[in-house]
């Protein structure tokens, strides 16, 4: 068995606050984890965005940071770095993905317009609604059967797609597909479903945008469990991707292993002219995006260092290791295990709190009580939303996402969020759902307060 590729240079001390405090700071924070303190966690797994740990390579980068105001040469380098791994004739630097996707759908956007993906996550969701569009999620019925160990779970039913086009082709500016599909449990999505999705665009010409932030993960999935792509490099595979599509979002936070940063890429000339000037107005200069050099120099290095084989199977190894021990455990888990995250199916672990009293947010606020571990509702606090005659409509799927960063904890730190899952269980059936005293919109899982139903 092969341990991590790299050795740890710098430490930061972290501390545990007791029980009694744990329970004070839950109140404060009014049971939504957004609101906790990091000093306060022990073992944080809210986010893989942002939180990695960078390579000594990258903070070298830092101190050669540019700052000059316009095509600074850490312009340059990441843009040599997004022609290699993307291929895109154009691109604009971003402060991060929801800046991007931003930028692309009010451009692009018009009210009564609808935006298909495989899944939308929520600042995409959210971005689309803010501009008049209609999000529409058209993934694959496996999608939605958490247990079932199918390899690309993450896929677009591409009938449904011709369908949709079929009936409102003038309605819809664009295609998402978003890669791996963080909404069903972090699934990757084949390239066969990439390219039969390629191809229903073009049939209809409609133009095919990737959420990317996680493309280097999906490309991983893709050697290990499509056949013919074996013996390919994550850079060939990565290539493939972006060819069979007219451009992407991409968070940098995620597999280019940086703490800020993102970009909006595409082919189409008139397309970047627009973006251009609306960067320009909420951003910055086309040339570094809201960002300083010296973050779009640790971009640059870091999408490089995000290809490495080696380092894929080792980030993905330890998901895989966590996701292994709470199955054991008896852990009700999406199957099979993703790339960035470990995903408890809710309605299992909690089964006697309702959707309406959001047992994810419930098993969150148990999991920090239980052990300062912090993690993520993935389920109706997040993506309830009411229909056309005010009735509430719950996700499918009620997760908590156990969200790892890139180079950051040990496995002795999983078996801590392990240890945590197996004591809850115990006391399983004493715990009680919430309910939302505060906030409302497509992002209130962000800032919402809670109260304990009983």
């Amino acid at each position: 068995m092969l341990a991590e590729p790299y050795r740890i240079k710098v430490v930061e001390p972290v501390k545990i606050p007791s029980r009694k405090q744990r329970e004070r700071i839950l109140k404060k924070a009014h049971y939504n984890i957004f609101n906790v303190r990091s000093e306060d966690v022990y073992i944080d797994l809210l986010t893989d965005s942002g939180t990695a740990a960078m390579s000594c390579n990258q903070w070298a980068g830092i101190m050669l940071g540019d700052e000059a105001y316009a095509n600074c040469r850490n312009y340059f380098n990441l843009k040599r770095a997004i022609k290699k791994i993307f291929g895109f004739k154009h691109f604009v630097p971003t402060h991060q993905g929801r800046a991007a996707e931003h930028i692309l759908f009010s451009t692009i956007i018009k009210p009564g317009m609808i935006v298909p993906s495989n899944m939308h996550f929520d600042t995409t969701r959210a971005n689309i609604i803010a501009n008049g569009g209609k999000p529409i999620n058209l993934p694959v019925n496996d999608a939605y059967k958490p247990f079932k160990k199918a390899p690309f779970k993450g896929n677009m039913d591409t009938k449904k797609l011709r369908k949709l086009l079929d009936e409102d082709s003038e309605k819809v500016p664009l295609v998402m597909l978003t890669i791996t599909n963080n909404s069903c449990g972090g699934q990757p999505v084949s390239m066969k479903n990439i390219r039969k999705v390629s191809k229903i665009c073009k049939d209809y010409g409609k133009p095919l945008f990737i959420d990317a932030c996680r493309y280097a993960e999906n490309a991983y999935f893709i050697k290990e469990r499509e056949p013919g792509y074996k013996n390919k490099s994550i850079l060939e595979i990565a290539n493939e991707i972006f060819s069979l599509a007219d451009g992407c979002t991409f968070s940098g936070k995620k597999d280019a292993l940086v703490n800020i940063g993102g970009f909006l890429a595409m082919n189409d000339s008139k397309l970047f002219e627009k973006v251009k000037q609306r960067l320009i107005l909420v951003e910055g200069f086309p040339t570094y995006g809201g960002l300083a050099g010296r973050d779009l120099e640790a971009m640059a290095r870091g999408l490089l260092e995000g290809i490495d084989e080696d380092y894929l199977r080792s980030r993905i190894a330890q998901v895989h290791y966590l996701g292994k021990r709470l199955n054991e455990e008896g852990i009700p888990i999406i199957q099979p295990v993703g790339g960035h995250a470990v995903y408890v199916e809710a309605k299992h672990f909690l089964p006697h709190i309702p959707q309406a009293e959001f047992p994810a947010q419930a098993l969150v606020v148990e999991l920090y009580r239980e052990a300062a571990v912090r993690a993520v509702e993935i389920g109706s606090v997040m993506f309830a939303e009411k229909d056309e005659k005010g009735k509430t409509k719950y996700p499918k799927l009620e997760m908590m996402r156990l969200a790892i960063p890139r180079r950051v904890y040990t496995n002795a730190h999983m078996d801590v969020v392990v240890e945590a899952h197996v004591k809850i269980s115990e006391r399983k059936e004493e715990i009680s759902g919430y309910k939302i005293v505060k906030g409302s919109g497509p992002l209130r899982h962000f800032t919402a307060w809670f109260k304990p139903v009983k």
